[in-house]
């Protein structure tokens, strides 16, 4: 503190005239910076759209049962496929209620949007996008997951409701259980 008052800099102060702000650090910091960086207009329209169309994994859900309804010859494993990324959302909320990490609360980053619940680690959007978009891949024959995963990614710190290890590690936990079920589609 001595420095900053020695350089000349004033720590900010929030209005009341209470004591002055921590600045963000660490993984706080990080979210910031990229909220400041990713947040625009039209950026928040977009991260609002997906944070609803992947609310509880519905929207990937939907997009399996329309999977099973076009392609006939493999309705049943699009019909697992679509399981599986409840299956992996559901992995999500359990490890959420035992690891208990709050989400950010920091004056530094804007909440954009509402959330469930207060919990935040690991993101049950990524955990579900990575899963859909693994194993609709392999139904697809094409590679969804770098057209799906990023900006969902990208969107939940844009609206400020999760930190960025709590998006790597749900896309992680999504990317193992989409790999294990698509093994076992594979197989068949």
């Amino acid at each position: 503190m001595l420095e900053l008052e020695s350089s000349g800099a004033k720590p900010q102060t929030p209005a009341g005239g209470q004591a002055p702000l921590d600045p963000p650090k660490n993984e706080v910091a990080v979210l910031s910076k990229a909220q400041a960086v990713l947040k625009s207009d039209i950026t928040v329209k977009a991260a609002r759209g997906l944070s609803h169309f992947g609310e509880h994994s519905a929207g990937w859900f939907a997009l399996g049962l329309v999977g099973a309804a076009v392609d006939k010859k493999r309705r049943k494993d699009w019909l697992v496929a679509a399981a599986g990324v409840v299956g992996a959302h559901a992995a999500s909320i359990a490890v959420k209620r035992v690891v208990r990490r709050p989400r950010p609360d920091h004056p530094s980053v804007e909440v954009l949007v509402s959330t469930p619940s207060k919990l935040s680690f690991p993101s049950s959007h990524a955990t579900s996008t990575t899963a859909a978009a693994v194993l609709y891949s392999g139904l697809t024959g094409r590679n969804l997951v770098p057209a799906l995963v990023p900006p969902m990614l990208a969107s939940r710190l844009v609206l400020g409701v999760h930190y960025p290890t709590d998006v790597l590690a749900g896309a992680a936990l999504g990317g193992v259980v989409g790999g294990l079920i698509r093994r076992k589609l594979k197989r068949r």
